[in-house]
């Protein structure tokens, strides 16, 4: 089992959300996040006013899937998040050893 997680611009979070249920994703975790990577935010006017924002607004998705699913995981992420511009994101992947289902104690991929 792997974990995904991927930072996307939050205008993109439908469609890459559909997309991977589409492909058999089965359940995933979406949480709203601050952050900046290489573009480091940005300066805005208000009411005549210049001030930096350097946290822009992303969302974090996180997932475990099986081993085989990974990949195409990956590709639908990439495809569905992708603008072509500074910001999209980014995708990290990590090891899973162990899924334990709460309710009834279900171990392994079937606990997803």
């Amino acid at each position: 089992m792997q974990k995904i997680e991927a930072v996307i611009q939050p205008s993109k979070l439908d469609a890459v959300k559909d997309a991977l249920v589409e492909i058999g994703v089965q359940g995933m975790t979406i949480l709203e996040a601050r952050g900046h990577g290489r573009q480091k935010g940005h300066t805005e006017f208000y009411r005549g006013r210049e001030y930096s924002v350097d946290l822009l607004p992303k969302v974090k998705l996180e997932m475990v899937v099986p081993d085989e699913m990974v990949e195409k995981a990956i590709q639908t992420i990439l495809t569905a998040a992708r603008t072509g511009t500074i910001g999209d994101g980014k995708i990290f992947v990590s090891k899973v050893d162990e899924a334990i289902r709460i309710r009834n104690d279900e171990r392994g991929e079937i606990a997803l």
